[in-house]
C-alpha cells in the first residue's frame, strides 16, 4: 500500500518534499504550500498517521524507504529538496543514510538522535506514560494546553483534534518508540548533502545536544537556533520559516533571526 500524498504544482521543474511530526499529518505543512506555489509539493502522511494510518506498522526505517519511493517514483528527476521537523526530520537523517542520491537539499529540525537509554525503567516508565495519556489525550482541555505550548495558532485546533483521534494506544505506543530510541544510522559518509540543521531556541537542551551531534556528522552541514522559536515553528512562525527554506534551497543569504552556531 502506498502512502497517501497531497500534490500541488506538480508542472513546476523541482520538487519539496515535506515530512511530518509525530502524532500529525501533513495538514502542518498548509502554509508552506502557500508559500511556495512555485514548486512541485510532495506531502506524504506517514505510515499509522492521518490518512496512511492503515499502513502498519510505523518504523524510522521503514518510512524512510516508503518516502524515498515516493521520490523515485514522483519528484521530478528523481530527486528532491526535503524537509522535515521532529519524527519527519529523524526520517530524513534515515534516509540520507539510505539514497542521498535521491536529496537535494536538506532541511531538519527539532532532530532528536541523542538516544534515551532503553532500560527496564524507562520502557516501563513509557508505557505507563502512554497508559495514563491515552484516557486524555482527546479532550479539548488537553489539547488546547499542548498548543499554547507550542504557540500553535488557534486555527489549528480542528485538524490537531482530529490527528490526535486518529491514533490509537498500539500506533503511538510504535511511534514514541522509534522517536525516543532513535540514533544515527550508519553509512553517513556518503551523505555530502548540503543539510541545514536548526533547534528552535525554546527547545529542550537534548534536542539542541542533537543538533550538535549532526552537525559533526554531516560534512556539508551548517546549524542554526531559531531564535525564539517552538518545536513546531513553521505553524507559529510560518513567514519566517518560508523564509529560511526559501534562502536554503536557493543559495542565498539566510534571514536574520538565526544564530549560527
Amino acid at each position: 500500500m502506498d502512502l497517501y500524498c497531497k500534490e500541488t504544482g506538480k508542472e513546476k521543474p523541482e520538487t519539496i518534499v515535506f515530512l511530518h511530526g509525530g502524532a500529525l499529518s501533513g495538514w502542518m505543512w498548509e502554509k508552506q504550500l502557500e508559500g511556495f506555489k512555485e514548486y512541485h509539493c510532495l506531502v506524504p502522511d506517514l505510515p499509522e498517521h492521518g490518512k496512511s494510518n492503515e499502513i502498519k506498522p510505523f518504523t524510522i526505517e521503514g518510512a524512510a524507504n516508503m518516502v524515498l519511493d515516493l521520490i523515485r517514483s514522483r519528484a521530478h528527476g528523481g530527486t528532491a529538496h526535503i524537509v522535515g521537523i521532529s519524527l519527519g526530520a529523524q526520517i530524513i537523517v534515515e534516509m540520507l543514510s539510505k539514497s542521498p542520491e535521491s536529496i537535494n537539499h536538506v532541511l531538519i529540525s527539532g532532530t532528536l538522535v541523542r538516544r534515551v537509554p532503553a532500560t527496564d525503567f524507562f520502557l516501563k516508565l513509557l508505557n505507563y506514560t502512554i497508559k495514563a495519556y491515552m484516557p486524555i489525550k482527546d479532550t479539548d482541555f488537553l489539547i488546547k494546553a499542548n498548543m499554547r505550548s507550542y504557540n500553535i495558532p488557534k486555527e489549528y485546533f480542528v485538524p490537531l483534534k482530529e490527528a490526535t483521534a486518529s491514533i490509537s494506544s498500539d500506533s503511538l505506543n510504535r511511534i514514541l518508540h522509534e522517536n525516543m530510541l532513535f540514533r544515527i544510522p550508519e553509512g553517513m559518509e556518503n551523505a555530502n548533502n548540503r543539510v541545514l540543521i536548526i533547534a528552535g531556541g525554546k527547545e529542550y537542551g537534548i534536542i539542541k545536544e542533537s543538533a550538535e551531534d549532526l552537525k559533526k556528522v554531516f560534512s556539508n552541514s551548517q546549524y542554526y537556533i531559531a531564535e525564539n522559536m517552538v518545536h513546531l515553528w513553521n505553524l507559529a512562525a510560518p513567514d519566517f520559516f518560508n523564509s529560511v527554506l526559501r534562502a536554503w534551497i536557493n543559495n542565498k543569504k539566510l534571514p536574520e533571526g538565526l544564530v549560527h552556531e
